[in-house]
């Protein structure tokens, strides 16, 4: 081992007070990182996931025109032929007004997204059906799942309630039909139904006039990773049939955009706290030029060089960086897998989606390794501007 790491251990460890200061600044500002990146990430992740289970799937596929002619069943066939394609589904919407009768009073609610499922396909292709919580879901043309924000607005409608619909079809005349309430959905994070109302997509294809006609079709697949090859190989082979697909990063873009520039900026606020860490580091090292001047005259005098005490004090960096990204890491790594096994909830409402960023965690643990270098930089210069008979006069 090269002696002066050994004098740089030496001097560092005499020093615990002022080591266990230098850890713990690098071990904070790893561990912040860490923490933002499980909450801000997870709560990222865990949008995407319920937009995609609830809403677009990994692929969704739509028109220029705004609705799908071409057969669902023909196009729900044709993706299923795929390996990677778990299901597929359609969908068609709407808006409609609601009318119950609750105690003997009337209430009305205008403005209610209406949205049409087939339910056999929609239960492979997402997890609506998963999100009610009382009753069952969509299988009859006359039963409807109200969101739970709906059933409050109406009055706390609930599950065998009569629910009076009315939506104004594609030439202006207005529909109504009645149902019964079959289930009400209630999902965290706000990406469910809650706001909105389900019925059988044929009946809504009946109030609105649109036999045949779809608004989209979301495609699960059982490996994500392929969404873009799916989506690419579906528009080869439909070139002119005008239909628009996107994976889910580009179809819900919109809803995402501000909160990615969000966790840009929480980011940076987390390496804005590792500097702050490296200048900790740098206030420490040099109390420890300042405490080691005899030591530093006495080596000067001997014949060391002044390369010799920049190597010495920059191997403290290096033991200051590695042991507080070993620590800060293993902090870090241990809050990720307590947010894992207890499938931590933002606001105590939707789950974050916690996963292991192998590459973001190398890159902190090196950052911080880097920066704790660099902060020693200053210090070990300073201490070769000691003069050998001054450094020894210092008591």
């Amino acid at each position: 081992m090269d002696y002066r790491l050994r004098l740089a251990k030496r001097m560092l460890f005499n020093k615990k007070g002022s080591l266990v200061g230098a850890v713990l600044a690098v071990t904070i500002g790893i561990l912040v990182i860490h923490v933002n990146f499980v909450i801000f990430q997870g709560l990222f992740d865990a949008i995407v996931r319920d937009i995609s289970e609830y809403r677009n799937g990994d692929v969704l596929v739509t028109n220029e025109d705004d609705y799908i002619d071409k057969s669902d069943s023909s196009l729900v066939s044709w993706f299923e032929r795929i390996s990677y394609v778990e299901a597929a589904a359609p969908r068609l919407a709407s808006t409609g007004e609601m009318k119950i009768t609750k105690n003997g009073q009337q209430i009305e609610k205008t403005g209610i997204p209406v949205v049409g499922v087939d339910p056999f396909n929609d239960i492979r292709a997402s997890t609506v059906h998963e999100t009610v919580a009382e009753g069952t879901y969509v299988f009859s043309r006359n039963s409807i799942v109200l969101g739970n924000s709906v059933s409050e607005d109406l009055g706390g409608a609930a599950v065998g309630d009569n629910v009076k619909v009315m939506i104004v079809d594609r030439w202006g005349e207005e529909q109504t039909k009645r149902f019964i309430v079959s289930g009400i959905a209630k999902s965290p994070g706000g990406q469910g139904f809650d706001y909105s109302a389900v019925i059988h997509i044929d009946t809504l294809r009946d109030m609105t006039n649109r036999e045949d006609q779809t608004r989209s079709i979301m495609v699960k697949l059982n490996d994500p990773s392929k969404a873009l090859e799916v989506k690419e190989f579906f528009l080869r082979s439909f070139p002119n049939d005008g239909f628009l697909a996107e994976t889910i990063e580009e179809s819900a873009e919109e809803q995402l955009a501000g909160f990615r520039s969000g966790i840009a900026m929480i980011n940076m606020i987390g390496y804005f706290g590792m500097m702050s860490s490296a200048f900790a580091i740098v206030t420490i090292q040099m109390m420890l030029v300042n405490g080691k001047t005899r030591e530093i005259g006495v080596m000067r005098a001997i014949g060391a060089k002044r390369k010799d005490i920049l190597i010495i004090f920059i191997f403290q960096g290096m033991i200051i960086g590695a042991i507080g990204a070993g620590v800060g890491t293993a902090a870090g790594l241990g809050y990720t897998v307590y947010a894992k096994e207890t499938k931590m909830s933002f606001n105590n409402s939707l789950p974050l989606e916690v996963t292991y960023n192998w590459e973001k965690i190398v890159q902190t643990a090196l950052t911080s390794f880097v920066l704790a270098i660099i902060a020693s930089l200053y210090p070990s210069y300073r201490a070769t501007k000691l003069l050998p008979v001054e450094a020894m006069r210092t008591v």
